[in-house]
């Protein structure tokens, strides 16, 4: 019964994962021209998006492969970029049964992503590890593909299109938080909170200048934790 259920879960967070992992696709298909120039090959553009899953992450990499620093400058870059997703994984944590094993915890931890936990976390009661399974293996393997394709056209797209293509991600990402946001007007409420925010910090001076994965985890950390205090989630909701 319980192997039925997996398979089930899994079966679920795949069909779900599907429209994420065409996104990245379109997104890491941009990525991999970058790589190209930093003079990757499609191979290690491969592995680098399979060990990383993290657009952030990967392009600050390239970044710093570009300009010839060190694996310390690399190490620091990524760390930035990905941080958020300490935060992410916090949170998710919450929402998996305390029975689910530190084996199952660790290989959800790898796809957090930021689509990825957002259809986790919205998950009805706890979120089951096979479900998580089921996501990455669909926005994965795409993700991954598509690093290797960017790599393999190089330049040979126009930059209109591959601006484009960028895009994608973004529009997937809205898919995701306006639906619980008409539900619940205190979600919409944040989401608004954080997008105004955001803003105001990039046009100002001082906060402009720091980098926008720690204004992330600014804005983050300062509006959930106003929304947890106004209006906490009743423990029959969690």
């Amino acid at each position: 019964m319980a192997e039925k259920i997996s398979t089930v879960e899994f079966k679920e967070g795949f069909k779900d994962g599907i429209p994420i992992g065409l996104g990245y696709f379109a997104v890491s298909f941009a990525l991999g021209i970058a790589m190209k120039n930093a003079g990757l090959t499609a191979l290690q553009g491969f592995f680098m998006s399979l060990f990383n899953l993290a657009s952030a992450g990967e392009y600050a990499g390239t970044q710093v492969i570009l300009s010839n620093g060190t694996y310390l400058q690399m190490a620091m870059m990524t760390l930035v970029a990905n941080a958020r997703y300490l935060l992410m994984s916090c949170s998710l944590s919450q929402h998996i049964h305390p029975s689910t094993s530190t084996a199952h915890r660790l290989a959800i931890g790898y796809g957090v992503t930021d689509e990825i936990f957002g259809i986790e976390i919205n998950r009805p009661l706890y979120t089951s590890p096979y479900y998580g399974y089921g996501a990455i293996a669909a926005s994965a393997l795409p993700w991954c593909i598509g690093t290797s394709f960017g790599i393999l056209m190089g330049n040979v797209l126009p930059a209109r299109i591959v601006s484009a293509l960028s895009v994608a991600l973004y529009g997937m990402f809205l898919a995701i938080i306006i639906p619980p946001a008409r539900k619940d007007m205190a979600v919409m409420t944040v989401v608004v909170a954080g997008f105004l925010s955001s803003w105001i910090l990039e046009i100002t001076p001082w906060f402009s200048s720091i980098s926008s994965g720690n204004r992330i985890i600014i804005l983050t950390v300062i509006i959930a934790s106003i929304a947890a205090i106004v209006k906490p989630v009743k423990e029959e909701q969690a």
